[in-house]
């Protein structure tokens, strides 16, 4: 029912939607059960993009059996499993490689139905967008793989990239919402783009209003952006209207690629009053900022 291109796959078997997402990420903290649990939190984030509910997950391991031992693996594995376990979800198996790199994913499945279902396609004009996360977790873990800031400082960002996007993919679909996404490896700007292309709609998007991990801006400025925040901008910039003057660093910001991100919805004007109440009942953060416009699948900076 949903192939290629967007968050998640869909397949229908006799009565029952499956959907279906694969995840692998290098380490970004050196703790393995934290990372373990950021790698299962960002993985069954694209079932959640969706509006399905995550079922089941496989470990997808790779490392140097000769630079890791045993206890390394199993705080890594039982930090996953205590995440899934959050999610509702289970660890039935996996496969690990040898590898020079360690990287450590999931392949997980889901449930959904019909008239849950978030596309990238969905999004119409008068749409409100709505943001559940922050953003600044590649700039921030940049800063500290390069000895700029200390283990501490990482707190506010971990905590975010621990949060599951459970709450928010179900206030999405209570509230009457046709489009989602979350916002990971390709930024603000390049999920936002896969929204107004898919949907062939403009995306509207004031700068201002867009929520910023403590400092962003900073490590932005001082050029502490990942390569990917480069690339992405490069990709994306062709379909990016921006102010004039707009600083580089906030260019690299909405380009930074995000590890377990929030999520991106394009929720109907009428269901806001609905999403505030159960954002407040679930003390779920998000924030508005900015509306779906006609256009021809471009996004436009305020």
């Amino acid at each position: 029912m949903v192939g290629p291109g967007d968050d998640a796959g869909i397949f229908r078997y006799n009565n029952t939607l499956l959907v279906e997402t694969v995840d692998v990420i290098t380490p970004i903290v050196d703790d393995p059960y934290t990372f373990g649990a950021i790698c299962a939190a960002n993985a069954v984030s694209d079932v959640y993009a969706m509006g399905g509910i995550p079922l089941t997950a496989l470990a997808i391991l790779g490392f140097a059996s000769c630079d890791f031992s045993s206890l390394v693996i199993k705080k890594l594995l039982k930090g996953c499993i205590d995440k899934l376990e959050e999610a509702g979800a289970c660890l039935i198996g996996g496969h690990s490689i040898e590898d020079n790199e360690f990287k450590f994913g999931l392949a997980v499945t889901g449930i959904i139905e019909t008239k849950t279902i978030l596309k990238t396609d969905g999004a119409s004009p008068g749409d409100i967008l709505i943001l559940t996360k922050p953003l600044g977790t590649g700039i921030i873990t940049s800063a500290y793989k390069r000895g700029k800031l200390k283990n501490h400082a990482l707190k506010e960002v971990v905590a975010s990239m621990l949060k599951l996007n459970k709450t928010a993919s179900k206030a999405a679909v209570m509230c009457g919402a046709q489009s989602a996404t979350d916002v990971t490896g390709f930024g603000l700007l390049g999920h936002g783009l896969n929204i107004a292309k898919s949907s062939g709609a403009d995306l509207v998007i004031s700068y201002d209003k867009v929520p910023l991990m403590k400092g962003v801006r900073k490590y932005a400025a001082l050029g502490l952006a990942p390569k990917g925040a480069h690339r992405n901008f490069v990709f994306c910039s062709r379909d990016v209207i921006f102010p004039v003057n707009f600083p580089k660093e906030a260019q690299l910001i909405l380009s930074d690629p995000q590890t377990s991100g929030g999520l991106l919805i394009a929720l109907p004007s009428k269901g806001l009053k609905k999403f505030d109440n159960v954002a407040k009942k679930e003390k779920m953060s998000y924030w508005i900022i900015g509306e779906v416009q006609k256009g021809k699948g471009k996004i436009v900076i305020e």
